[in-house]
């Protein structure tokens, strides 16, 4: 069994609402067919999600009719875009089945608090591709909250003890400063939870509502903990994704699992 997570920067224009990277999800979609193993699919929302869930701080929960209805249009918008990469899978013949996290999963305060892997297991099982995604969720303490797909990919790695976990990004891998600022930033080939102090880490950008890249990286070592290998490769180079699936030497970063 293969895990991999599309990011929402590489399936979608990030900047622009709702505008989804069509060309970029039907080759990412053949190359998942190409690898010929099992796969569980999560992908991110991008700015099916992100832009609308900053604008109205969703990530606190509220009950407001504001904040409801807000919540309730990006439900509809990431699963828009879940049909985009749903359609695409399945035109390949991986025979999608798409699970959205608000029917099987509760936060508390932003934490797991319960999560139904029974349609992942039963469909998997079947020979079908689960497919989930960055959601808006019930949260017992926020009334809803977003489940990151990062959140995601380690609730399935503890589950599924995956033979390799993928990160899909918009960079060849994780840098010792921001590529896109510093053009003295160094990609790191392999990275350990001790190479953490020698990063310069960005803040998280204004609409990006699931925190900090340093808080995903911290995340990462966990999943890594639960899978046999796991890493950070640029999906906008064409063939890296397909060849990282299959084991290749890719260029990318390693995630080292923690002690």
């Amino acid at each position: 069994m293969l895990l991999v997570k599309l990011g929402g920067s590489v399936v979608t224009e990030k900047d622009k609402l709702r505008t989804a990277r069509r060309p970029a999800i039907r080759r990412l979609a053949g190359e998942l067919a190409a690898v010929r193993q099992p796969l569980l699919v999560v992908h991110g929302a991008g700015s099916f999600g992100h832009i609308l869930a900053s604008r109205h701080r969703l990530n606190e929960g509220g009950s407001t009719p504001a904040k409801r209805a807000a919540a309730a249009r990006v439900q509809a918008d990431v699963r828009d875009l879940d049909r985009l990469i749903v359609d695409a899978l399945n035109a390949v013949r991986l025979a999608a089945a798409s699970i959205p996290p608000s029917a099987v999963l509760s936060l508390d305060d932003g934490s797991v608090s319960s999560m139904d892997l029974t349609p992942f297991l039963e469909f998997a099982s079947m020979g079908f591709t689960p497919v989930t995604f960055g959601d808006v969720v019930r949260d017992v303490r926020r009334g809803f909250s977003i489940c990151s797909g990062d959140l995601l990919m380690l609730e399935l790695a503890r589950a599924f003890r995956p033979d390799r976990a993928v990160f899909v990004a918009d960079v060849d891998g994780l840098f010792t400063a921001d590529p896109k600022r510093r053009r003295d930033a160094r990609l790191l080939d392999k990275i350990s939870e001790a190479d953490l102090s020698k990063i310069e880490f960005s803040s998280a950008k204004r609409t990006d509502v699931t925190g900090s890249i340093e808080g995903k990286v911290r995340r990462m070592f966990e999943i890594a903990g639960h899978t046999g290998e796991c890493l950070i490769v640029n999906g906008n180079v064409k063939n890296r994704v397909r060849d990282a699936l299959r084991g290749r030497r890719v260029v990318g970063t390693r995630i080292a699992r923690g002690p």
